[in-house]
């Protein structure tokens, strides 16, 4: 299976389809493997490229400290290793961070942004908002990574039948390296570009399950800042939509692919007279 040598470190990706290119972020503790619902309905139009992060997967997993803007540098380098032009860009959750961490920092780069279940910062500000990240990291760092997964895995798939999917996905989590855990987890904490989204200048699609950790409103308002956005709203979904509610979320897509794409009319050309 390809690797590639990215700044220092061995990454791990797949490269399946012909047509442009998509390009899959995962997020915290997750994988290429984690787009198995995206791939049947992505590959008959589009080559699809899934990428594990550093520290996760089948990719390196280096010592020290991890940070979005590293993470960002990674795809960047892979990107131009590979010589993706113009690729579209999907990330959850974490990987939606690096979307926009890479849009604002390479805006030429992208095609267009699908953003899922994710935001431009992740900075507390509230009182309550430092409480639950100082719960979320004492609670990583003390329990046992087996715990933490079991308990992610109810808390994103709690229905009954779910039973599969949530039994595979704790199996999933806690085959993470713990150590590159923690550090992606602390990269996420007080990182953002909330200030530098009017430098994203490619076609923007967000997309929301109803229950997800962040309310919706807060989506609103930051796509409110962004050029050409708009916000999705998927009901009955929590943080692993695409899991979750894998159909409705893979319709989205791929009618937001389809107009944001290379043979999508630009505004321009649509207001010229017949």
């Amino acid at each position: 299976m390809p690797h590639a040598k990215i700044n220092g470190c061995s990454l791990f990706y797949t490269d399946q389809g012909d047509g442009e290119v998509v390009l899959l972020i995962h997020g915290l503790g997750s994988s290429t493997r984690d787009w198995e619902y995206q791939l049947p309905s992505l590959l008959p139009q589009y080559r699809v490229i899934c990428l594990d992060m550093r520290g996760h997967g089948q990719s390196d997993k280096p010592k020290g400290g991890y940070s979005i803007k590293g993470f960002a540098d990674d795809c960047i380098a892979f990107i131009e290793k590979l010589n993706l032009e113009k690729p579209h860009i999907v990330g959850i959750s974490m990987g939606g961070m690096i979307a926009f961490q890479l849009a604002t920092q390479r805006p030429e780069l992208p095609a267009s942004l699908t953003i899922v279940n994710s935001a431009p910062e992740v900075i507390p500000r509230k009182p309550a908002e430092y409480v639950m990240v100082a719960k979320r990291l004492f609670f990583a760092h003390v329990l046992p990574l087996s715990v933490t997964a079991r308990g992610l895995a109810k808390l994103l798939f709690p229905k009954p039948e779910h039973a599969t999917i949530r039994e595979t996905f704790e199996s999933r989590w806690n085959e993470n390296d713990r150590s590159a855990y923690l550090a992606s987890l602390r990269a996420i904490i007080g990182w953002g570009v909330s200030d530098r989204l009017d430098r994203i200048n490619c076609p923007v699609l967000v997309i929301s399950g109803d229950q997800d950790y962040t309310p919706v409103e807060s989506k609103r308002e930051y796509v409110s800042r962004l050029g050409d956005a708009r916000l999705e709203v998927i009901e009955d979904s929590r943080h692993g939509t695409p899991i979750d509610q894998a159909d409705n979320f893979n319709a989205l897509l791929l009618d937001f692919l389809r107009q944001s794409g290379s043979a999508a009319p630009t505004q321009n050309a649509m207001n010229q007279p017949l």
